[in-house]
């Protein structure tokens, strides 16, 4: 059964840390991708193995910047289509918006941690992150596989 967590009654975080801690795989797709929210729920993806069916995967899809979308509307441009050069200047600012993310404030030991922590499940394939760039996609969504008890 779903659980639709509003932050006010039903907290997302503490909801996916339970689930985690009795799960063996998980899907999620989001908008954006915080690394101060990772560090959050990345000690229950660091127990799983990085198989295809104990790692969890993430979907990101980032909000196109206003003077794209403006650009686009007077264009008049049906479907936006991506070739691979896009692709790639669009994985770089990505990557450019993390390390912002990074600087933001005074980052601590404990960020510090959570940023080597990811990039080694990410190495171990605990993690595996794929970039939604075909169009705005602003979503949240956490699917995630409780172990079956036997």
């Amino acid at each position: 059964m779903p659980t639709i967590y509003d932050n006010i009654e039903k907290h997302l975080a503490e909801g996916l840390r339970n689930t985690l801690e009795v799960s063996h795989k998980a899907d999620f797709c989001i908008g954006y991708f915080n690394l101060r929210g990772w560090k959050q729920v990345a000690d229950y993806i660091e127990k799983w193995s990085g198989e295809a069916e104990n790692c969890c995967r993430l979907l990101v899809g980032m909000q196109k910047p206003p003077q794209e979308l403006i650009a686009e509307y007077f264009a008049n441009i049906e479907e936006y289509l991506i070739d691979n050069q896009k692709a790639a200047q669009l994985k770089k600012q990505l990557a450019l918006e993390f390390k912002k993310q990074l600087t933001i404030g005074i980052p601590t030991e404990e960020d510090e941690i959570a940023l080597r922590k990811l990039s080694k499940q990410l190495k171990e394939k605990k993690v595996v992150v794929k970039l939604f760039l075909r169009h705005t996609l602003h979503a949240k969504l956490y699917f995630v596989l409780e172990k079956i008890k036997s």
